[in-house]
């Protein structure tokens, strides 16, 4: 895709559009995933304005919770000065696997080869005679 396709197409990050529209306005951080966040201007709620320019394809589930809850006024600071550290046990966020080759198959699907565990002896299968 590259530099060529980038002006036109909104959905291989930002367009020229889109960072002539961020001028003047402040970049107050990156995520682990590449994502640059700004913050500028005022909504119609008198709240400051905040963007996400994403690395690589634009979709939304790409943002981690922390700066999903920046983006959405949750929290008023940059997630690393407002948010606790993470703790041992929580895991990185993931962005939606679906459609791609790492998406959650469960046992019996075709793309696993189509055989799922036989019913339990609960199970009574209906007929239209009974």
């Amino acid at each position: 895709m590259g530099i060529n396709l980038n002006p036109f197409t909104w959905w291989n990050g930002a367009t020229v559009g889109t960072w002539f529209g961020l001028r003047g306005k402040t970049r107050v951080g990156e995520d682990s995933l590449g994502n640059v966040y700004y913050e500028g201007g005022a909504d119609t709620a008198g709240r400051p304005r905040r963007w996400v320019i994403y690395r690589g394809a634009n979709d939304a589930s790409r943002v981690p919770p922390e700066w999903f809850s920046w983006l959405h006024h949750h929290v008023d600071d940059v997630p690393d000065r407002a948010l606790p550290a993470p703790r041992r046990w929580e895991k990185p966020a993931v962005p939606n696997m679906t459609g791609t080759a790492l998406a959650y198959r469960p046992p019996g699907a075709l793309e696993k080869g189509g055989v799922r565990a036989p019913a339990t002896g609960d199970y009574e299968a209906w007929s239209p005679e009974a």
